[in-house]
């Protein structure tokens, strides 16, 4: 317990004054507390969040960037999808496994996949940068992550041909992760932090159709 002492102590007995300590033992403001709690509370993990929306955003935008333009990353020079190259070949037309073999690859290359694909990519990229519409990208991107899920097929130890599949999992791999943390992050509602999520929720449209959040 801190004793306050005047700097200018004389002779003789003090008895210690317990003025500071009445004060702090008066109660708050219940308002205020709850005001400064949820602040504190909030602001690591409203942080985090807003890190992990942003970097999940950059993978999926960046993704799109490089099938368009051909970055030399994963897509080549002159396999970008503006010189005529498709998205979705490489990646659809190699499935050799699991229950949906026969169908991705005949989806392989198709015009409609390829802008489906992409447009994909992009808005849901873009979605999570800036923090709006997080439930109709979470929504979206899960499905395509199931997509790609059923194309690797991690539960087959051997593809069609009977070589390994190397999978090193039968369940869980990056599809399902990044799947989990778009839903994960619209539950949170994450682009309220560092984003426009505040500003896009008192939207008109947005209000009367709180599914657009």
């Amino acid at each position: 317990m801190a004793v306050h002492e005047s700097p200018h102590r004389g002779s003789g007995f003090h008895l210690p004054t317990f003025r500071k300590q009445q004060n702090t033992m008066q109660p708050a403001d219940p308002a205020q507390s709850a005001v400064s709690a949820g602040t504190a509370a909030r602001t690591a993990p409203g942080y985090a969040l807003a890190a992990l929306r942003v970097l999940t955003g950059f993978v999926f935008l960046w993704a799109f960037l490089d099938k368009t333009f051909g970055l030399g990353y994963a897509t080549g020079e002159g396999k970008a999808w503006i010189d005529g190259g498709s998205p979705t070949q490489g990646f659809l037309g190699s499935v050799t496994v699991g229950p949906m073999e026969s169908t991705f690859r005949s989806w392989a290359g198709n015009p409609w996949a390829d802008w489906l694909f992409m447009l994909g990519l992009l808005a849901i990229g873009v979605a999570l940068i800036a923090g709006v519409g997080l439930r109709i990208a979470a929504l979206a991107g899960t499905v395509m992550m199931a997509l790609m899920w059923i194309a690797e097929w991690p539960p087959a130890q051997h593809l069609s041909d009977g070589s390994p599949s190397m999978s090193t999992n039968p369940f869980a791999d990056y599809h399902l992760i990044y799947a989990v943390v778009l839903i994960a992050l619209a539950a949170a509602s994450a682009g309220d932090t560092l984003g426009a999520g505040k500003r896009w929720a008192k939207l008109p449209f947005v209000r009367r159709s709180p599914w657009l959040r």
